[in-house]
């Protein structure tokens, strides 16, 4: 039993209790008891049944950019995990100025606001406070990072992610088990979407598919995949830019990542035909340091590596200390891959809402 299974089989005697507190809260918000907000714009909730990662972020990416492309001026509204910040309010940029780091506004937000030119990401712990403050300057669409559980915003359209890859889990709620919620709350969901389909995993994910769709029948479902954009290091300005792969020379490479399940990263490296000489997997949110690097380093030069590579994310935090790598660094550019009826979808949904008298 690995150690996780082990604290959740520890846990398991509680979690009737959460998942009735957690019932009992999503209670008081359906009767008006807890308030919920509507803002004056459409609201695009990504979240998740799940704890850990299911793609939330490359997810926020891409639909920032099919708004953009049609027309529509984003804001990405975050909580801000990890962050240092605790103000109401926190512009990690305005749209066109990046105004915090990685430590001060959380990785998740810095790395939205560094990939996302022209969309302002904000941060807030009471998330209607920095939605309002986007409204005001000039945005009409609010993304909603890892909104699910966060009611007190009134959403649109409310997307459920499941990591194709993991699922549901061990289908238990927390502390037994990897659910933020009992399934009964995914009644809540305007459309499932599958994250991370590949030929690997896509006959499991299809009838994952077909049992929400029994279960769920008035809620859509999407399949989405992952696809690799290019590598990117950081500039001489600390800033993330693109690079071809022949940058990388087909070398041999340590990779390392510190996201929810950095097995997927290392899974990706190796169906993409990387030379993967080592691997380490550090805890999700990694922070980093001079030490961690030297680590990280000693372990590549042992291995023989010519390059280390990781996330996108990853990198983002890394910019501060590009001079402590003795080895050229890259990151590699993963985007969404979606079909046109999932985006039609959801312009069609943001259309009828303008078109509401």
């Amino acid at each position: 039993m690995n150690t996780t299974a082990f604290y959740f089989f520890l846990g398991r005697p509680l979690a009737p209790f959460y998942s009735v507190a957690m019932r009992i809260r999503e209670a008081w918000y359906r009767y008006g008891i807890l308030k919920s907000y509507r803002l004056a714009a459409p609201v695009i909730s990504v979240g998740n049944l799940t704890m850990g990662g299911t793609g939330k972020t490359p997810m926020v990416q891409y639909l920032a950019r099919l708004l953009q492309t049609n027309g529509f001026h984003p804001a990405v509204i975050s909580r801000g995990y990890g962050g240092t910040l605790k103000n109401k309010v926190n512009v990690v940029s305005d749209g066109s100025t990046l105004l915090l780091d990685a430590a001060t506004a959380g990785d998740e937000p810095r790395f939205l606001a560094e990939t996302l030119p022209k969309v302002p990401v904000l941060t807030g712990i009471v998330r209607r406070l920095p939605a309002q403050h986007a409204l005001d300057m000039g945005s009409d669409v609010l993304l909603l990072d890892d909104g699910f559980q966060h009611m007190q915003i009134i959403r649109d359209i409310n997307l459920v992610l499941f990591n194709s890859d993991r699922l549901a889990g061990n289908s238990r709620v927390f502390p037994g088990g990897e659910l933020r919620e009992p399934i009964v709350a995914l009644h809540r969901a305007s459309r499932f979407v599958l994250t991370g389909v590949h030929d690997g995993n896509q006959e499991r994910a299809g009838r994952f598919a077909a049992l929400l769709q029994t279960k769920f029948p008035h809620i859509p479902v999407s399949l989405t995949g992952f696809h690799m954009d290019s590598p990117v290091r950081v500039s001489k300005q600390g800033l993330i830019e693109k690079v071809d792969f022949d940058s990388l020379g087909g070398g041999r490479c340590l990779g390392f990542c510190g996201i929810a399940h950095p097995q997927s990263f290392h899974d990706t490296l190796e169906r993409h035909g990387f030379n993967l000489v080592d691997f380490s997997f550090l805890d999700d949110h990694q922070r980093y340091s001079s030490a961690l690097i030297a680590k990280l380093l000693a372990k590549a030069h042992r291995a023989g590596a010519e390059f280390l590579i990781t996330t996108e994310k990853d990198l983002v935090k890394l910019a501060g200390f590009a001079t402590d790598f003795s080895l050229p660094l890259f990151g590699l550019r993963m985007q969404v891959r979606a079909d046109e009826e999932f985006n039609q979808s959801i312009l069609s949904d943001l259309q009828l809402w303008q078109a509401q008298p």
